[in-house]
């Protein structure tokens, strides 16, 4: 079974299964993807000692990644508690003063600040309960909302202690955020083409609600206490800060440090003057002893946030062998080969920007693991040979498929968000769907733009024909 052949046929049935299960959700990921490739590599005939090799290789490879998750979603979690955004959310309420379109703007950027943490379910578990009261006194759309909080919170998500950066970095060995600064540009004109969304559908809920009124279907005015809704988010803030179980420091004083040890840990990315995984590390430890003013309280800010950041560090962690295992026992390459042998000539080299464009169907029918620990590796291997670099093939998928990531059926978010809204998946797949998919397909456009003959910033991450 270890022949070209075998490796090949092996390799694509280690990764069918895989998704096969991962898609199905029956069991958690860490499962599959750490025993589907332990028995597929026992089945080759690769031994106990040489898998515990490929672990240790595929380990490697992942453990500053892990690090980062772990501190990065503490932290972050941390500022959300003591409400270091609440202030923030509370003014882009009062500043909307009931104005349709300003309330779909605003919207637009209290999804942005809210999922500063990386976590969906804490951006829709703050945004959807606020802002819900203040749709319903407009008439306007609950999935106007949910989209719009999706399609912000899914531009977010390229922050390298985002989902997609930390799979993406464990798959082709990069740091999420070396992955993150090449793609902080097509960031940029993402978070501009959020707000002129939010601004579309302002203009056409604005429109549409004219219309009622002049048909007779809607009645009554439409003066809207905004302060009033900003204080029942401020006062909601302090009933869940009540409910945590701890106490933790307040004052001025307080603040500005959070807010300087947030600035200094996003300066510290930027600049790659520290890695991300010991930034981050210092930064939490900062804010507990900040924060909080024994070992108890202390204890228990981290035990709060201790399951988000294991499951998604076991994730990472069941990756390690998965990737060890497809990579050490040259089942990758082999796949790879056979497909650049396969596909047509002008395909091949080009085959990460195309599924790239697919990336937001591809979503509806994957999962966020299987996209990026199966689908990925595959691309990479094959594109690799055309000069693209794992950072390109990185780049291209992430940028196709991360403004689906809370449109997918997959998102455990997306289920709780609509739960709040009271909606139905069928009636908010039909409105954001389209809008995500070609969202998406502008942006991968975008970062294939030729400019005076020269490729813009992508082509820095080895999209074909690079100068």
């Amino acid at each position: 079974m270890q022949t070209p052949l075998g490796l090949t046929v092996m390799g694509l049935i280690i990764i069918f299964v895989t998704v096969g299960i991962l898609i199905r959700g029956r069991v958690n990921p860490i499962i599959p993807m750490t025993l589907v490739p332990v028995v597929g590599a026992l089945i080759c005939g690769f031994g106990l000692g040489e898998i515990s090799d490929f672990f240790s290789e595929g380990l490697t490879s992942v453990i500053n990644v892990v690090v980062m998750f772990i501190f990065a979603i503490i932290f972050f979690g941390i500022l959300q508690d003591v409400g270091l955004f609440t202030p923030v959310i509370r003014a882009l309420i009062k500043a909307t003063r009931g104005k349709v379109m300003a309330v779909t703007l605003g919207t637009a950027a209290i999804g942005i600040v809210a999922h500063l943490d990386g976590s969906g379910s804490t951006t829709f578990l703050i945004t959807i309960p606020a802002l819900l009261p203040l749709y319903r006194a407009l008439h306007m759309s609950r999935y106007i909302l949910i989209t719009i909080v999706a399609m912000a919170a899914s531009v977010m998500n390229m922050v390298p202690w985002g989902g997609p950066l930390g799979r993406a970095g464990a798959v082709v060995t990069q740091e999420p955020n070396a992955i993150w600064v090449q793609l902080l540009p097509i960031q940029g004109v993402a978070i501009v083409l959020v707000f002129l969304l939010a601004a579309l559908l302002g203009w056409k809920e604005q429109r549409r609600l004219a219309g009622l009124r002049e048909s007779g279907e809607l009645t009554g005015g439409t003066a809207v206490d905004v302060d009033a809704l900003a204080d029942d988010f401020s006062a909601a803030q302090v009933r869940e800060q009540q409910k945590l179980g701890y106490h933790f420091r307040a004052g001025r004083w307080v603040t500005v440090v959070n807010v300087v040890v947030a600035l200094a840990v996003l300066a510290a990315l930027l600049s790659g003057v520290v890695p991300p995984a010991p930034a981050f590390l210092i930064a939490t430890t900062i804010t507990l002893a900040i924060n909080f003013s024994g070992s108890m309280e202390q204890g228990e800010a981290l035990r709060r946030h201790a399951p988000n950041a294991l499951a998604m560090a076991g994730v990472i962690l069941a990756a390690a062998m998965f990737l060890g295992v497809l990579n050490e026992t040259k089942m990758l390459e082999e796949i790879a080969l056979t497909l650049v042998n396969v596909l047509p000539e002008g395909v091949a080299p080009h085959l990460h920007v195309i599924v790239g464009f697919f990336g937001v169907p591809l979503d509806l029918l994957t999962s966020t693991d299987a996209y990026y620990f199966s689908v990925l590796p595959i691309v990479q291997g094959t594109v690799e040979s055309f000069g693209v670099s794992g950072m390109g093939a990185a780049c291209a998928l992430i940028i196709g498929n991360v403004v689906g990531t809370f449109v997918s059926p997959f998102s455990p978010a997306l289920w709780l968000a609509l739960g709040l809204a009271e909606g139905q998946m069928g009636k908010y797949l039909k409105l954001a769907f389209p809008i995500a998919w070609i969202f998406s397909a502008i942006l991968v456009a975008v970062a294939l733009f030729r400019l005076k003959g020269h490729f813009v910033w992508i082509n820095r991450c080895g999209f074909p024909g690079q100068p």
